[in-house]
């Protein structure tokens, strides 16, 4: 038998990713429901995938239903006291609001 550390309690914060790379606005499309097809990804902007939309009847007039997909991004980060943080950075946004560990 092995040992295994098992953490009782532990608290987390959930909020928007803000890691390099992650996109910092959402991402919008559009899926047409009779057809599967879709407008592809804009950042921020969710005007792209209704005009695709638009186009996408006028091309298929008995395709009138899409679902608007919009993707958000978010990250769990431990917070103080959680023995899986690394640096005890009181400066970070998401970290900001956390009281100070005792």
């Amino acid at each position: 038998m092995s040992a295994h550390t098992i953490i009782v309690a532990a608290e987390w914060t959930l909020g928007a990713d803000t890691e390099p790379g992650a996109p910092e606005e959402p991402l919008h499309e559009a899926q047409c429901t009779s057809c599967g097809d879709m407008s592809g990804a804009t950042e921020g902007r969710r005007l792209p995938a209704e005009v695709w939309a638009l186009k996408h009847t006028g091309a298929h007039p008995g395709h009138r239903s899409y679902r608007a997909v919009q993707t958000s991004f978010w990250r769990v980060t431990p917070a103080y006291g959680n023995p899986y943080r690394e640096e005890p950075d009181r400066t970070t946004a998401d970290n900001a609001d956390l009281p100070a560990p005792e």
